[in-house]
């Protein structure tokens, strides 16, 4: 535990500070001769291709601040205008919550009368493609990046996700890179997804567990639970 020396009171003795992160540094010295595979940041390189000028991206940034993020309602018409703007491709009757954060709307694709609930975030780095009548609920996060952990360079890896149509994304739900959820399928609330979903399935938990979805008949009352 550090202590602060004769200065005043919550000062951290700079002699401590500096011994404690030698101490850190031969610590992963020792471990790398050992052949453990330690991350470097200093050597990432993210190389990453934007898919449009850096201008584009600053003026989407503003965008974003001033008509998504806020949480003052605003039309989902408007909202969906700007997207077709900057590149998306985005379906009729599609509704846009406030604080629905996309990372990259010209790699957006939605379609017909899809539901982005509030705090909804899309880390699009490769492209997000959500079917028509697709529910995403609050703060779900659909995520295509990733790091290889195994490489000292921690290499970013991006990946398509792909939501077919009819599928709902409840509450506060982690889908990964790569994932491809099937038609007609159910993620629970803060369930963590990172493997392909079949059609007409319902995944619980973390990790995600995968079971087949029933179907009721017209007019009986549901006992899937969603959130």
């Amino acid at each position: 535990m550090l202590r602060g020396g004769d200065g005043p009171p919550g000062c951290v003795d700079g002699e401590l500070v500096q011994q404690a992160v030698r101490d850190i540094g031969s610590r992963f010295a020792g471990a790398t001769q050992e052949g453990m595979s330690l991350i470097n940041l200093a050597n990432f390189r993210a190389g990453l291709e934007r898919g449009a000028p850096h201008w584009v991206e600053a003026a989407w940034i503003v965008c974003k601040v001033l008509f998504f993020l806020p949480p003052w309602p605003l039309p989902s018409a408007l909202r969906r205008w700007l997207l077709r703007r900057f590149g998306g491709v985005v379906g009729g009757g599609t509704i846009i919550r406030s604080g629905v954060d996309i990372k990259f709307p010209w790699r957006l694709v939605v379609g017909d009368h899809v539901w982005l609930g509030e705090g909804v975030s899309i880390l699009n780095l490769a492209p997000v493609t959500i079917g028509s009548h697709c529910c995403i609920s609050q703060r779900a996060f659909l995520c295509t990046g990733s790091h290889d952990f195994r490489k000292e360079s921690f290499d970013l890896i991006a990946l398509p996700i792909r939501i077919e149509p009819g599928c709902w994304l409840a509450a506060q739900c982690f889908v990964g890179p790569g994932v491809n959820v099937g038609a007609e399928s159910m993620i629970c609330a803060q369930t963590v997804v990172a493997g392909d979903v079949p059609a007409n399935s319902v995944v619980r938990g973390n990790p995600a567990t995968t079971r087949r979805r029933s179907v009721e008949a017209p007019g009986s009352r549901s006992t899937e639970p969603g959130r």
